[in-house]
């Protein structure tokens, strides 16, 4: 019997599990001639803010072993664009739409998400609250901010509402459970590590901005343990993110707690790698005689939890 990937996130229901990240796919429309985008789980677009946005001076991206470091800025064509263009070009795809957003203060979130959800073809909003783009900090590292911008956002729109973490925090599970208890339908876990790369020819900085954001396999372990931490405080699903290249990263990622994955740098150094891992997690599945996905969600918090209790 064919194993069933079909999942249910946030109440949007995803044929497999497996989702672009946000950032490192485009609008999520570009590659639709390099890869079959209708056999992927859903899309998450690239953040859009209420204005265009230039972001950052180049070199921003930069390779390093077994990772890539990038301080792109969150470059992008702002809402009013987007909505006329790549958001028409989405709707034709038939795959789960989550745009991701954010915004130099609280006001511009909400008047982000509020032009959003009154348009078709939008399954649920990404809150970017992880990325430096909030008076030049990360709005996760400021706990009222994160609760006070998910609370607001909560109040006027009228699909999903994901919060997109950042792990730089001393507690992951205070935080996630923050975000559920004002109200957030899901989590994103996680974004990037702070990092920085040198090069010895030049005597500078990989990156224009000196200092930028670490992604690649080199980040899974630690994008696992807070996805297994989280997982134990919120009722409300995860979203893992962080360095999954094949099939065996997304089921650690969904062994620890998460219900989907969004996977990034894989799709960057080849697209088809989304498509490879839907094929490697439905064989490890009928290696495993797993007859649906979801029965492996958070398999080793309650194995944890029957071994403590005998």
């Amino acid at each position: 019997m064919k194993p069933d990937l079909s999942i249910v996130f946030a109440n949007v229901k995803f044929k497999n599990p497996v989702l672009t990240a946000s950032g490192t796919f485009g609008y999520g429309y570009e590659l639709a001639d390099l890869i079959p985008l209708e056999k992927l789980g859903g899309i998450i677009t690239k953040t859009i803010t209420l204005k265009p946005c230039d972001g950052n001076l180049q070199p921003r991206v930069a390779e390093v072993t077994s990772g890539i470091l990038n301080s792109i800025g969150l470059q992008n064509i702002g809402i009013k664009s987007f909505i006329e263009e790549p958001l028409e070009k989405l709707k034709k795809l038939g795959v789960p739409v989550i745009v991701s957003i954010a915004g130099a203060s609280v006001s511009e979130y909400v008047e982000t998400a509020k032009i959003l959800s009154c348009q078709n073809g939008i399954s649920a909003i990404e809150l970017n609250l992880s990325c430096p783009n909030l008076e030049k900090k990360i709005v996760c590292h400021d706990l009222s901010l994160v609760q006070n911008i998910i609370k607001e956002v909560k109040k006027i729109s009228k699909i999903p509402v994901i919060a997109k973490l950042s792990p730089l925090v001393t507690d992951i599970s205070e935080l996630a459970l923050a975000a559920e208890n004002q109200g957030a339908d899901g989590i994103t876990l996680t974004n990037t590590y702070p990092a920085m790369a040198i090069d010895i020819k030049t005597f500078k900085s990989k990156l224009s901005t000196l200092k930028g954001g670490m992604s690649g396999a080199c980040v899974k372990p630690m994008s696992i343990r807070c996805v297994y931490d989280a997982w134990q405080s919120i009722s409300i699903p995860i979203i893992g993110c962080g360095g999954i290249m094949t099939g065996e990263d997304a089921v650690e990622f969904m062994l620890a707690g998460a219900t989907a994955v969004s996977v990034g740098s894989s799709s960057l150094v080849s697209p088809i790698n989304l498509i490879k891992i839907i094929n490697e997690i439905e064989d490890i599945m009928i290696k495993k005689n797993i007859l649906s996905i979801k029965n492996i969600i958070g398999m080793v918090n309650k194995n944890e939890k029957n071994n403590t209790c005998s």
